[in-house]
């Protein structure tokens, strides 16, 4: 890079290196190379949160307009509180969006940190905005049907802007608040906020109202989490065996998938405490291909330790499988 790119980029770009009066002579070729990456990074990692929020946007709007809204359900969380209030008074949703969620974006703002809180700014206003001004078909008017796909589509919406870094709709935040200070997990939180919203449904408008409500958010809620979690739903496991080497062959030959290998100490067996040096095997596989690992590893080993945990998502590694090449 010449000098006078450099020049524009310390200038107009990385100012903190002008601040420590850095020019374009005395900053190295690698500095500046390794700040225009990180600046890379940057602009894709907003630019895909962009994308995930409009799109989400889109989406609960969609499901809000086109089902809830005509038929008169509602949701769980902060946007069912809105959609509840709207249905008993005169005000219009998209004020109450924006009303409803300031107080849960404040808290964001103080437990999670201000881009948090600025993505989901922006995502409820254009939510509310999407509600007022889109026009939305209304695309049936089966109860059935619309408390499945309205919680559909609105889930969708939901998770994609959590996938973005940002929410539309607040509660989760409020729990994740409350947890902290009673140590009460957030699920259980999200679940009694929910059932005092349904209850209140059922006594103002009406239990048939109230009873398609929850199978809205239910169906809104496995969305969320498909979305979260993606298709394939990892599961992390690790195995402690003695014979973690072929374990270890197993695995990467027979289902194709990368291992980690940790070196750890045995604390307490069958014949009471030891101290022996042991291999632990760890890898992540799909949820399908866990009946498959645990007969492979008790084909080696039937007393093998075995552990598996849940994970959300992945990134890096060999997580996919690796394709065998045959002669």
């Amino acid at each position: 890079m010449n000098s006078w790119w450099k020049k524009v980029f310390i200038n107009n770009v990385f100012k903190d290196l002008k601040r420590k009066g850095k020019t374009a002579t005395t900053v190295t070729q690698y500095e500046l190379a390794r700040r225009i990456q990180i600046l890379k990074i940057n602009i894709k990692f907003n630019l895909k949160s962009g994308i995930l929020l409009f799109l989400g946007v889109l989406s609960a709007g969609f499901g809000l307009r086109g089902f809830l809204l005509p038929s008169e359900f509602i949701d769980g969380g902060a946007v069912g509180i809105s959609l509840l209030i709207a249905e008993i008074t005169d005000l219009p949703l998209p004020i109450l969006l924006i009303i409803i969620n300031l107080p849960f974006v404040f808290l964001g703002f103080k437990t999670i940190g201000n881009e948090f809180a600025i993505k989901t700014i922006l995502g409820i206003v254009a939510l509310a905005l999407a509600v007022a001004f889109i026009p939305y078909p209304i695309i049936t008017e089966d109860k059935l049907l619309v408390a499945i796909f309205g919680g559909f589509f609105l889930g969708i919406g939901i998770g994609l802007a959590m996938r973005g870094g940002g929410v539309i709709d607040g509660t989760e935040v409020l729990a994740i608040n409350i947890s902290k200070r009673l140590g009460i997990s957030v699920g259980d939180i999200i679940l009694i906020i929910n059932i005092i919203i349904f209850s209140v449904a059922a006594y103002v408008l009406s239990l048939e109202t109230a009873m398609y409500s929850i199978l809205t958010y239910l169906a809104a809620s496995k969305t969320v989490d498909f979305i979260l979690e993606g298709i394939e739903e990892y599961t992390g496991v690790t195995v402690i065996s003695k014979r973690a080497e072929t374990i270890r062959k197993m695995i990467t030959e027979k289902l194709g998938r990368g291992v980690t290998i940790i070196n750890g100490k045995s604390g307490y067996g069958t014949h009471g405490h030891t101290n022996n040096a042991i291999d632990i095997v760890y890898t992540v596989v799909t949820r399908l291909e866990v009946s498959k690992l645990n007969a492979e590893i008790e084909k080696i080993d039937k007393d093998a330790f075995i552990v598996m945990s849940s994970i959300r998502d992945t990134k890096g590694g060999m997580i996919k499988k690796r394709v065998h090449k045959h002669d």
